[in-house]
């Protein structure tokens, strides 16, 4: 039974005592330590994937100009791409919201990089409008548009217009792909969620499985009907225009 509660507030959990808390602690700590040695597995399972090859000469878009899916592992082994959802057209506050949630929380790619591992986004979009957002929101890492052509080489058959980590290994200057994700899958980008789910409350969404009472709503990557991440950058006085000025 949850804690006696007013109106103004959201329901608890039950209260209890240290002894009897302790030991449910004490339960689920088990399920979570099997959850971690499952994760394990399939991450060494996802190591011994095949792999598959990838025209290296596919044409990319960066701010040096056309460039090639080769140059952007920036002379490293390896690469992760991020392939960014676009709405041409749109200014920021229409961009997607799960895109900029997820691509705000990469920052500090100094361990990537060390290991060997070059990460980019890769924007299903024009360059020009995309690197206006990219600088909007004050991000660092690499950023190239995909052109069509491009982004079919690249997809080889899955939907476009869909968010994606796809990791890549280069051998000399031959390029190949081991392992793709989308969707939820694309959480291995998140601190945010992964915080999240260690409180009371969890996400706060309308899909998880939460006692009655808790607060929930259908979705918590915008305020104020637009991405979350973007208002600092607007209280900063960064203008979410992101045509080409007037010459």
């Amino acid at each position: 039974m949850a804690a006696p509660t007013d109106r103004t507030e959201p329901a608890m959990p039950e209260l209890v005592d240290r002894a009897a808390y302790q030991a449910q602690v004490d339960a689920l700590r088990a399920r979570e330590k099997a959850h971690t040695h499952e994760a394990d597995a399939i991450a060494a399972s996802r190591r011994r994937l095949p792999m598959v090859r990838v025209d290296a000469a596919t044409r990319l878009l960066g701010d040096r100009g056309e460039v090639t899916l080769l140059d952007a592992f920036e002379g490293r082994r390896l690469l992760i791409a991020y392939y960014f959802m676009w709405y041409p057209g749109r200014p920021a506050s229409g961009q997607c919201e799960g895109c900029t949630f997820f691509t705000a929380q990469v920052k500090e790619l100094s361990t990537l990089n060390a290991k060997g591992v070059t990460y980019a986004t890769f924007c299903q979009g024009p360059l020009e409008e995309s690197a206006r957002y990219r600088d909007f929101m004050g991000w660092q890492m690499p950023w190239y548009a995909v052109p069509d052509a491009s982004l079919e080489t690249l997809l080889a058959g899955r939907k476009p217009r869909t968010m994606y980590l796809i990791c890549y290994l280069r051998q000399g200057s031959a390029v190949f792909e081991t392992y793709w994700t989308t969707r939820r899958g694309v959480e291995a980008m998140d601190n945010n969620y992964r915080l999240l789910d260690l409180t009371v409350y969890g996400r706060q969404q309308d899909w998880e499985d939460s006692p009655p009472g808790w607060p929930q709503e259908p979705e918590g990557m915008t305020t104020d009907g637009r991405p979350t991440a973007q208002w600092p950058r607007l209280k900063a006085g960064y203008s979410d225009e992101l045509a080409a000025p007037d010459p």
